[in-house]
């Protein structure tokens, strides 16, 4: 079994932890009526565009998301929120940085012992989700967790749902695929983003994401009978039948949608497996992005 295949197996041990260590940590986490922005690179930018997403749409506070690189330093804000599964990566320390003094940062990630735990005013460690191999899954997913249960929007079928996800064989013919779209709407567009990258990292496929509505103006023409476009949450109406009439393989979304997240995890496992790669060892990636000075 490769790293990746472990820890994205551990996921529902991970979250049940997670959902249970938010009450611990909500004096440092977003409060209701705070303007935030969670920022992060790669897999947790996409974490963070789930996590606005959410917030935003529970009346918590105005939420942004930001590639960590990208941040806006002319908004003003109550409380920045970075992901870093590593505690290492340049653009979020130098962020990190620049913030302090002037804005209330907090940090979650997995390693106790890396520069970030002086870098921001508040850390949340998830040591427990820390990861070996350098695709994420775990840690991402169980951030997301914690700060769903601290939104008090974690349901206990996704620990349920992701045991599933786990257990249950993939649609028929899915593996055969030469292309997968991933589409959400509001908070699930991050997933879908991080789906797709799953893809991309670990067995180099061709995918894209899109929110769902957006997949009608332009990129359904892609869609051939070699094509899955895969749903996180509920679909637009008509939408699956406008697919299907294409000749693609349309795969619903049954499961809470993080769950739906593992399930493309482990697609990402087997195409690799199918295309005689090593997802542990994506091609010109690191487990973490140092620039040098």
């Amino acid at each position: 079994m490769t790293h990746v295949e472990d820890e994205l197996n551990s996921q529902p041990e991970c979250w049940t932890r997670a959902a249970a260590q938010a009450a611990d940590h909500g004096g440092v986490l977003p409060a209701a009526g705070e303007r935030v922005a969670v920022v992060g690179c790669g897999t947790s930018y996409f974490m963070a565009q789930a996590v606005a997403g959410l917030r935003e749409a529970a009346g918590q506070g105005e939420t942004d998301a930001f590639a960590a690189s990208e941040f806006p330093h002319g908004r003003r804000y109550d409380r920045v929120v970075a992901l870093t599964r590593s505690g290492t990566t340049t653009e979020v320390l130098e962020l990190l940085a620049g913030l302090r003094g002037r804005t209330r940062t907090t940090a979650l990630t997995a390693d106790p012992d890396t520069p970030v735990m002086a870098a921001a005013d508040d850390v949340v460690v998830l040591e427990y989700a820390d990861e070996r191999s350098v695709v994420q899954t775990r840690f991402a997913t169980s951030a997301l967790t914690l700060l769903r249960a601290h939104l008090g929007l974690h349901p206990d079928a996704a620990v349920t749902d992701a045991r599933t996800a786990l257990t249950e064989d993939l649609p028929q013919g899915l593996v055969d695929c030469r292309q997968f779209t991933f589409l959400g709407r509001g908070w699930t567009v991050g997933l879908a983003n991080e789906a797709a990258l799953k893809m991309r990292e670990a067995s180099l496929s061709w995918t894209e994401a899109y929110p769902a509505m957006e997949y009608r103006h332009g990129p359904i023409s892609i869609t051939t009978d070699s094509t899955a476009t895969w749903m996180f949450g509920e679909a637009p109406d008509g939408l699956a039948e406008q697919v299907r009439q294409t000749g693609g393989l349309w795969i619903a979304g049954r499961l809470d949608p993080l769950a739906e997240l593992v399930r493309a995890q482990r697609l990402a496992v087997a195409v690799a497996a199918a295309r005689g790669l090593d997802p542990d060892r994506p091609r010109h990636l690191t487990r973490s992005v140092i620039l040098a000075s």
